[in-house]
């Protein structure tokens, strides 16, 4: 693998590149960097895609800078490095999963094909109903956020998003977890600089999305998380759903054989396009 800062605006953008072949962009979510695509990139690289996954803004090894931005804009400067002229496939997870959303919204020609993760979506509605073990956690939670506990935040955000928000804590250990909590604390300690610009909410945009898309989620993650992806595989018209058994918000990270096939087999069956 091999790494590069690519300029956008005043941002050096880290980015991990590997194998030749079709461009796939990999989006990482808001509570980790690109290091959660690792098994990903590999097993794209090995399949003869070119593989890159970066830092966004205050994640990883990407720092803010003191001017306006948005998302979007830095991956279409990645997109203008990696990809040239060709469309790419874009794989983006939680937030990274909105990203994937904006971008394919704001330039259709510049996406081949989509792999939604668990995304969020902007514009999706709050939930009405929230069980009572996820409104505990929840609390737990905004008190550590009140006490600026940076620890206690990052122990909880692992307890919900890695092992699923009503799962066992604990449930997911090991390299994954070390992982996580590493990639975590740096974005909860990133200074924020600079004015975000945000794109036009896509929940009722949704529908406008034309290309090969796949949408993925694990059976223990957040209900509204649930809720959003089949509303993206039922709204979407070129749209494939795959749930997976026995994991939460990251089944990369929780079975990574099994996603890399399945992320494989979607990338190859996607035609190319210019």
């Amino acid at each position: 693998m091999t790494l590069q800062a690519i300029r956008s605006g005043a941002a050096e953008i880290a980015v991990e590149s590997a194998g030749q072949g079709a461009p796939v962009v990999l989006l990482h979510a808001g509570v980790a960097d690109r290091r959660m695509w690792r098994a990903e990139m590999a097993a794209l690289a090995n399949a003869g895609f070119h593989a890159h996954a970066y830092d966004r803004r205050g994640f990883g090894d990407t720092l803010h800078a003191d001017e306006p931005w948005s998302h979007v804009d830095d991956l279409v400067a990645v997109l203008d490095h990696v990809a040239g002229d060709h469309a790419s496939i874009l794989v983006g997870c939680s937030r990274g999963g909105a990203l994937a959303i904006d971008a394919a919204l704001a330039y259709p020609r510049r996406v081949q094909g989509l792999v939604l993760v668990a995304p969020a979506i902007g514009g999706a509605p709050e939930p009405t109903v929230i069980p009572p073990g996820i409104r505990a956690l929840i609390d737990r939670m905004e008190r550590a956020e009140a006490a600026s506990d940076i620890d206690a935040i990052n122990t909880l955000e692992a307890r919900a998003w890695l092992d699923g928000p009503l799962a066992p804590e604990g449930r997911v250990a090991g390299a994954a977890r070390d992982l996580f909590l590493t990639m975590n604390e740096i974005a909860l300690r990133s200074e924020a600089r600079g004015t975000q610009r945000h794109p036009v909410p896509a929940y009722d945009r949704v529908g406008a999305i034309d290309c090969p898309t796949l949408v993925a989620w694990g059976e223990l993650d957040f209900p509204d998380v649930v809720d959003n992806c089949r509303h993206l595989a039922g709204t979407i018209k070129r749209a494939r759903r795959h749930v997976f058994a026995g994991a939460a918000h990251f089944p990369n990270l929780e079975q990574p054989d099994a996603f890399g096939q399945l992320l494989v087999d979607f990338c190859r069956s996607v035609p190319e396009r210019r």
